[in-house]
């Protein structure tokens, strides 16, 4: 497979003061697929302007035609299998079938306690994550669905026409541990992972490139024993979370050496925060469009 570059343009600006303008410049720059975070605050931009994730991407696929849009990534935390199926399949309808859903286990952030619950904990996250796939693969397949889950459940939930993308639109699911992995080896277009988060504050980049190939390879272990077809299936690394930071984004070159290294992992798509002043996704907007122009023709 070769390389596919993609951005993740974060819902903080108002869809007429900057929001319309990004989404229809990530179109313009040609990149795969434009994401937005699904969180209902998240970490320095919580006391400022944040908006929902749904919303947002309805919006953008009304103002483009092209470019493949997603969540990267919605959780549990504060969605339900049955009403975000719902709003998934019409968001597919609405953009003409360009929807993939990035999924996770979710955190112990804001969101994780928004709705007046206490934080699950870890294996709590993943006992309700292993329940909200496979269900939320049923809903985006069947046009009726009855379940009765520990966390979840479904009567008679009806999703007529499901999706334009058949049987559905695609998952792609962020796992760093083999129960997610598991998930992504059974349900998902897609493999997503944002690195070692261990290494993030004092980690070397070599570090990173081993701990990032022993994931891989760990993933390629569960989808062998689950007899997973690998044909298809894509590995997506989300950038800004590694020990580099934003390293990658300072220029041309530093990107396609990134990007490289991590492309003969087996990494198909990779991921760059649309720029941010004064955060910590802050990048030369020249330099970030230069990328998105010219890095996929020198990494083929």
């Amino acid at each position: 497979m070769s390389l596919r570059l993609s951005t993740v343009i974060l819902p903080y600006r108002r869809w007429h003061e900057g929001g319309r303008a990004a989404w229809t410049r990530a179109e313009q720059l040609g990149f795969h697929t434009a994401y937005t975070y699904d969180h209902l605050s998240w970490r320095t931009f919580r006391d400022g302007p944040w908006f929902g994730a749904v919303p947002t991407l309805t919006a953008a696929a009304g103002v483009t035609d092209r470019l493949r849009l997603g969540t990267l990534v919605t959780s549990p935390n504060f969605r339900h299998p049955v009403t975000l199926a719902k709003e998934l399949i019409s968001l597919d309808d609405i953009s003409g079938g360009r929807v993939t859903l990035g999924i996770g286990a979710g955190g112990s952030g804001f969101d994780a306690t928004a709705l007046g619950q206490e934080p699950w904990t870890p294996r709590e996250r993943a006992d309700r994550f292993a329940e909200f796939v496979p269900l939320l693969d049923r809903l985006l397949s069947e046009d009726a669905v009855s379940y009765e889950g520990d966390f979840y459940s479904a009567h008679e939930a009806r999703n007529i026409p499901g999706c334009v993308q058949r049987p559905r639109l695609p998952f792609a699911v962020a796992a760093t541990g083999p129960r997610g992995m598991r998930l992504a080896a059974r349900f998902g277009q897609a493999w997503v992972t944002t690195g070692d988060p261990k290494l993030f504050e004092n980690g070397t980049p070599e570090q990173s490139i081993q701990a990032i190939r022993g994931q891989a390879e760990r993933f390629d272990d569960i989808c062998a024993e689950a007899g997973r077809d690998m044909t298809g299936l894509d590995r997506v690394l989300l950038t800004g979370f590694t020990p580099d930071r934003n390293g990658p984004l300072e220029s041309l070159t530093a990107f396609v050496d990134f990007a490289g290294r991590h492309a003969e992992l087996g990494f198909t798509e990779i991921v760059i925060h649309w720029p941010i002043p004064d955060s910590p996704f802050a990048a030369e907007e020249k330099i970030f469009e230069q990328i998105a122009m010219e890095a996929p023709a020198q990494l083929r």
